[in-house]
């Protein structure tokens, strides 16, 4: 019995460029700034308390997280895909 198998162009798949935010290195001064000073006129633009807190989902924390969270873009791993941290660690002499 022979097995035929016909192979795709490069048999990877192509990654998402995705950034990922960094919530440990907020600015937290700057934050606390600016939701004090734009909660009083956000809050005020309301006529009811869902509104607001509509408002506040959508508008506050969307602008200050884009503000005041550093992002950074993951770079792409390199290695094959087989080829991975639990591979490595089985027989670092080999690879090394």
């Amino acid at each position: 019995m022979i097995l035929e198998v016909e192979w795709e162009d490069t048999c990877t798949e192509a990654q998402v460029e995705r950034v990922v935010p960094g919530y440990n290195k907020t600015v937290v001064s700057g934050l606390q700034i600016f939701l004090r000073d734009k909660f009083v006129v956000w809050a005020s633009n309301g006529s009811n308390v869902e509104e607001i807190w509509n408002n506040l989902k959508k508008n506050m924390v969307h602008e200050s997280i884009e503000r005041f969270v550093p992002h950074k873009t993951p770079r792409k791993n390199s290695d094959i895909v087989y080829y991975n941290k639990e591979i490595n660690l089985l027989a670092p002499e080999l690879f090394f």
